[in-house]
């Protein structure tokens, strides 16, 4: 119930954003911003501009375009899948409340530092792009996810009987 509701909240507000300002919505914008400061700060010459044919935000390192955001990069279908996962095994509700709030900025930040470590793999070896993109990558993401579940359920979870 709770992965329906934020899904369909989460539809409800890219149905309603205003892309002419944040391309293409807000978050996904933010990902992109942030990307390209963490490029620039690891010295790259890094710069996004918005894609001109579809709703994402190219990502240039040094004059070559290398990558695309989309929606689907900013994360927010895995901390949605993350946070109803904890829900569905509550603890306490504070501690619910926080842990979900915790895991939700790890998720986020270390997909931040994914997409970032993906941009300079891709400029380094275009010819990794498959692997890169399409295993390595996911499989980091989700293994973060799994193990902040993990430590949820065998942490804080109610739903634990200890062992007798």
């Amino acid at each position: 119930m709770v992965y329906g509701i934020l899904t369909l909240g989460y539809h409800f507000y890219l149905s309603v954003s205003d892309g002419s300002k944040y391309y293409p919505d807000y978050i996904t914008h933010l990902v992109a911003v942030q990307t390209d400061a963490l490029l620039n700060g690891l010295g790259y010459d890094a710069s996004i501009t918005p894609h001109p044919h579809e709703a994402s935000i190219k990502i240039i390192i040094n004059g070559k375009y290398i990558a695309r955001v989309i929606e689907g990069c900013n994360a927010m279908s895995v901390i949605i899948l993350f946070l109803s996962f904890i829900v569905a095994f509550a603890g306490k509700l504070k501690t619910t409340v926080l842990y979900g709030l915790a895991g939700s900025i790890i998720i986020y930040a270390f997909n931040l530092i994914r997409i970032v470590i993906l941009s300079i793999g891709l400029y380094h070896y275009p010819w990794r792009r498959e692997v890169l993109h399409t295993v390595i990558f996911p499989m980091l993401i989700y293994g973060t996810v799994f193990l902040l579940w993990m430590f949820w359920v065998n942490r804080f979870s109610k739903n634990i009987r200890p062992n007798e």
